[in-house]
């Protein structure tokens, strides 16, 4: 249940520095009164007033505009009001401290979306975005970041759960008339309204996955065996010489990361430990990492000495058999003598040493983020790892309840598997949520926002 505050918060808002605008937020059933009693005047709505803004001896802190916007017509859905300044971090500390002398009280990260989203001005994925979109490092990430906050994600997962409800209510029709169950879950029409949820729901992870990479960055392990150019090709991709590279094999001995960004997308690199079995504890520990960091990449670039590949290749399958996805680099290409070397679905060859490739690596690297194609990532929303993660169990019990239907035809247990498909869909835009689960959220957000 959202309860409604009953207190008055108040915060710096933005504070650029002298010479700009800095503003003090307020919000709360006091805030038009605070409002009022620093401005010196009634304030009318939506109206940007001249005031001088005065302390509580009177003394003159700055003069500057003073906005209000009443319930239910605001950010939060509650009266707030706006103080602009100098954008002096003196003076604006002195603006706030007056609000709090006149009844509001410091906001807590995030309040100011919280109170929004409590007041049923926007959804939860929608309360993220603006999170998203304070954060956004591209402009891409923060066209994605809008769009979620225009309300194209939670869009996606109304439609879902209203197929989802209709599909509910065809089962639970059938657990009501047992004497005609069979023929309900035989009907041909309610495979086809499962099969197209069923798509919708794929349609919609695979979006909200490729969202997720655009906010976080695609996570690139760079793996092989020692001294085949693991750290030569961070450094060709990074544009600088990041990782060091020597001809004596075990040079690296830790995860090295870097960040780069390839036509506004982030990727991730991570530059690993040569793998292959060594006596040396501090290499097998650098292995050992490089390991545990495999299971946690979006793609891996597994890196094979382009003269003698197929050996490495079949060495390396082992170590990279539960990668969620490979891409073999055949690299030193300059000085291989095999000269087939056309690109395929799932190799390349390259030369980190005189950039030969790479620009086909560039374009392998934004294609594996979901970024190209006709819309060049266009209609992206931007996601959350918690998105990703409950649209993945929405999936597991869609594919229980098909089982269920199809094979066994138990219709207690679809109707239970997709009410739990259900719920947890609405954990994506709040309607069923834990305060544990919201204070993680809004704890990120900055102060004032």
């Amino acid at each position: 249940m959202r309860v409604q505050a009953t207190d008055t918060i108040a915060a710096i808002a933005t504070a650029p520095g002298a010479g700009g605008i800095g503003i003090v937020r307020l919000s709360g059933p006091q805030a038009l009164r605070i409002g009022n009693a620093i401005g010196g005047r009634t304030l009318r709505p939506r109206h940007a007033h001249h005031a001088i803004f005065r302390d509580d001896q009177c003394q003159i802190i700055d003069d500057g505009i003073i906005l209000s916007f009443p319930a239910p017509r605001s950010y939060t859905g509650e009266d707030v009001v706006e103080l602009q300044a100098h954008g002096s971090p003196a003076l604006l500390a002195l603006l706030l401290q007056r609000c709090l002398r006149l009844g509001a009280r410091m906001a807590r990260p995030g309040e100011f979306t919280e109170r929004a989203w409590r007041n049923g001005r926007m959804d939860l994925a929608q309360a993220e975005a603006v999170a998203d979109l304070i954060a956004a490092g591209s402009q891409a990430a923060a066209r994605a970041a809008r769009r979620s906050l225009d309300g194209e994600f939670s869009r996606r997962v109304e439609a879902l759960q209203a197929g989802l409800t209709a599909l509910r209510v065809h089962v639970e029709a059938a657990i009501d008339f047992p004497e005609e169950e069979i023929d309900f879950l035989a009907d041909a029409s309610l495979n086809k309204r499962l099969d197209d949820v069923r798509a919708s729901h794929a349609a919609l992870r695979a979006d909200a996955a490729r969202g997720q990479r655009l906010r976080d960055g695609l996570h690139v392990v760079i793996a092989g065996a020692p001294n085949v150019g693991k750290s030569s090709l961070l450094n060709a991709l990074a544009g600088s010489e990041r990782a060091i590279v020597a001809a004596q094999a075990g040079t690296t001995r830790d995860l090295l990361r870097e960040t780069v960004r390839i036509d506004g997308i982030e990727l991730l690199l991570v530059d690993s430990a040569g793998l292959h079995e060594s006596h040396d504890a501090i290499e097998r520990e650098g292995i050992r990492r490089a390991r545990a960091e495999l299971d946690k990449a979006d793609l891996v670039l597994a890196v094979l000495d382009a003269s003698a590949p197929e050996p490495a290749r079949v060495a390396l399958a082992a170590d990279l058999a539960t990668a969620a996805r490979i891409l073999w680099l055949y690299n030193k290409a300059d000085l291989a003598t095999d000269t087939k070397r056309a690109p395929t679905p799932d190799g390349l060859w390259v030369s980190a040493r005189t950039g030969a490739g790479l620009d086909v690596l560039r374009e392998r690297l934004k294609q594996a983020a979901g970024l190209t194609g006709a819309d060049g990532g266009a209609g992206s929303f931007s996601a959350r790892a918690r998105h990703v993660d409950a649209l993945c169990r929405v999936g597991a019990h869609l594919d229980a309840a098909a089982m269920r239907l199809q094979i066994e035809r138990a219709g207690e247990l679809a109707a239970e598997e997709l009410r739990l498909a259900q719920q947890a869909l609405d954990e994506t835009t709040g309607v069923f949520d834990s305060d544990d689960l919201l204070g993680a959220i809004f704890a990120s957000f900055c102060v004032g926002k």
